[in-house]
């Protein structure tokens, strides 16, 4: 993140955060932020283990079919835009989220390959775009962590800040929704269309980053993350350089600042 934004990401902050007390629900999202560790994952058993959780969260709502490999992938994971995390409670893989960043030099990501005619002109334009995807948490943990679909999309936000964009998109199903309206002031902007890699009609909602973000922040403070923390999950390693294992969430700083 360069300096000028930063200081820009600084200054929202210290707007976003409320002056009085938090809600219970923000209470209990924070709880679950100190036992979170988000981790890049880029090979080894951690890439294999976040697909095999897609693999095991998607079949479980039928929305793949069944594969002798237990694994689930597609060449989205290797555009040059894609960062994956593995989202892990008390040291155990809990959710993923993969999150590509659209730009104009590289427009890969799950959103573009449905919905190119819609986005690619605003790419040319010189917008840009997060877009989160193949969210997906153990079926065995949800009903015990009900905060975790929070605590996973919080590196969209995130990734919101550090890289400066537009907006952010979502390609989800039906019955999502009212979640992401009420969460990220979602609308959407194109009708539903197959995508190809699971059952369903993906609708493409977007949330603008002018309009939304400090309402999102405002109302729920655990979307916070410092500069440091946007570095260790985005920024590459340069080269030599080892990229971080694990990444705490550093929203507490802000409450405790408060």
């Amino acid at each position: 993140m360069s300096e000028r934004l930063a200081t820009l990401h600084s200054e929202r902050v210290r707007e976003f955060v409320p002056a009085s007390g938090q809600s219970a629900f923000d209470r209990s999202v924070q709880a679950l932020l100190e036992r979170i560790e988000y981790r890049r994952c880029d090979s080894g058993e951690d890439l294999e283990a976040i697909y095999a959780l897609r693999y095991k969260a998607y079949r479980a709502h039928d929305l793949v079919p069944e594969q002798r490999e237990h694994l689930f992938y597609d060449k989205l994971d290797d555009a040059p835009n894609c960062h994956r995390f593995g989202v892990f409670i008390d040291d155990e893989l809990a959710s993923t989220v993969r999150i590509h960043h659209l730009t104009r030099v590289d427009p890969f990501s799950p959103a573009m390959s449905v919905f190119d005619d819609v986005l690619r002109p605003r790419l040319l334009r010189g917008e840009t775009f997060i877009d989160p995807s193949r969210l997906a948490a153990d079926p065995s943990l949800t009903a015990t962590y009900k905060a975790l679909p929070y605590v996973t999309l919080r590196l969209a936000v995130a990734a919101l800040s550090y890289f400066d964009c537009t907006s952010c998109l979502f390609m989800i199903r039906d019955e999502h929704q009212a979640f992401y309206q009420r969460i990220f002031g979602a609308a959407p902007i194109a009708a539903p269309r197959p995508y190809a890699s699971v059952n369903v009609l993906g609708i493409l909602y977007e949330s603008d980053c002018e309009t939304n973000m400090a309402k999102t922040i405002r109302r729920f403070p655990f979307f916070n993350s410092t500069p440091v923390e946007q570095r260790m999950l985005f920024a590459k390693p340069h080269v030599g350089e080892l990229a971080p294992l694990t990444i705490r969430p550093t929203a507490k700083y802000y409450r405790d600042a408060a």
